[in-house]
């Protein structure tokens, strides 16, 4: 992950999204991205999901009867 360019994201935060200086610094990163536009997380696509079916396969356990 690279460094964050704290003052140009406290210029976005201040001028762009008017936020106070004690609201813009009580943001979590994650928090600032989404305010700005940017998704946290991308969707899971059905080739992911199938990559993590594969890597992850259900198992059925043997059932203890004693």
């Amino acid at each position: 992950m690279g460094r964050l360019d704290w003052p140009a994201l406290l210029r976005l935060g201040l001028e762009g999204l008017r936020l106070s200086p004690e609201a813009f610094w009580r943001l979590t990163p994650a928090e600032l991205r989404i305010m700005l536009g940017a998704s946290a997380v991308a969707p899971l696509s059905r080739a992911g999901l199938d990559e993590l079916l594969r890597a992850y396969p259900d198992v059925e356990k043997e059932e203890d009867h004693g």
